[in-house]
């Protein structure tokens, strides 16, 4: 975060982010990505975050619920009664804190991804969109406790120069330039996932080398293809 001095966002853009962010939520319940009270999503807002919040299922959630916090966990601005910022925050906090470029992180508990994730299992080059994440593979942080400042620094060590990392017996975490960025790569991970596992099923996937997954890269950036044509982060963005 910046160390000088700005103004929070006005209260229509407060607003709004606050309804991108309840939408996001209730997209990732719908599709399966996460079930009751499981993941937490989180927006750059102003010197802080708006995040969501703990114990609340998605379908319950309302803009009002959301809590603004600072990057130590301090209120921004008055909670709703009884509610109090995910158990993730710090995470939250501080990937955004060391990352400038991203807007927006997503933490889910999908099937597929969880389930790698339980064997402590990166995801490999066995497909060109692994590429999606930022290189060519999907790192799996090592376990920590939920909510622990040792799981954020194992989280923010699995995203060196990544978008997406898995969560030893946890789930994934993805960041975007916006959150609807962060959120279709939320997919692409629980995706990949399941085709990873599915391969598996024959034996271990013959896997693609650097050198192709360099090509892919590039070509991704040169037709401006998914999450590797974001430019800086400039907002939340649209979640339809």
């Amino acid at each position: 975060m910046s160390s000088s001095s700005e103004p929070p966002p006005p209260a229509a853009a407060e607003q709004h982010l606050r309804q991108q962010l309840v939408a996001a939520a209730r997209r990732l319940g719908a599709s399966g990505l996460n079930q009751g009270t499981a993941g937490n999503l989180s927006v750059r807002w102003g010197e802080g975050l708006l995040i969501t919040p703990s114990s609340l299922p998605s379908e319950a959630m309302e803009p009002e619920d959301l809590l603004a916090i600072d990057c130590d966990g301090h209120p921004l601005a008055q909670a709703a009664p009884g509610r109090s910022p995910s158990s993730e925050w710090r995470l939250h906090a501080d990937v955004l804190r060391s990352r400038p470029e991203v807007a927006a992180v997503v933490h889910s508990h999908s099937i597929h991804a969880t389930a790698l994730a339980c064997h402590g299992r990166d995801i490999p080059p066995f497909h060109y969109m692994v590429v999606q994440a930022g290189g060519p593979d999907i790192r799996c942080a090592g376990y920590a406790t939920f909510g622990s400042q040792e799981l954020s620094d194992l989280t923010l060590a699995a995203l060196q120069d990544r978008q997406a990392c898995l969560l030893a017996h946890h789930g994934q975490v993805t960041v975007g330039a916006s959150l609807a960025q962060a959120l279709a790569l939320a997919v692409e991970v629980e995706t990949l996932a399941h085709m990873y596992l599915q391969a598996l099923q024959l034996g271990e996937p013959p896997l693609l080398s650097l050198t192709e997954m360099e090509r892919v890269a590039a070509q991704m950036q040169l037709r401006r293809y998914g999450a590797l044509a974001a430019g800086p982060a400039t907002g939340a963005g649209a979640v339809g």
